[in-house]
């Protein structure tokens, strides 16, 4: 029991990372710091966004709208950490 619940820690760990990956990523690129013509970007972002997404858009359905600022990796990053 004690292996499984380490399992599960150590994906919820590594999603946590994807998450902060994809965070950093989607604010360099709206910043214009990096852009996604570059294949390595792309392949990182692509895969960011394939992983978080589904998760995000969970909470972004039950998460009122608060203009232009999008709060639900906050909440997804805050419901992992607990």
């Amino acid at each position: 029991m004690n292996s499984l619940l380490g399992l599960i820690i150590q994906i919820i760990n590594i999603f946590e990372f994807i998450l902060i990956v994809y965070i950093i990523l989607t604010w360099l690129v709206n910043f214009n710091i990096i852009s996604t013509r570059n294949r390595f970007v792309y392949s990182i972002m692509n895969v960011s966004i394939r992983l978080c997404e589904p998760s995000l858009n969970f909470v972004r359905r039950y998460l009122p709208s608060f203009g232009g600022i999008d709060l639900s990796p906050i909440v997804v990053f805050l419901g992992l950490w607990f």
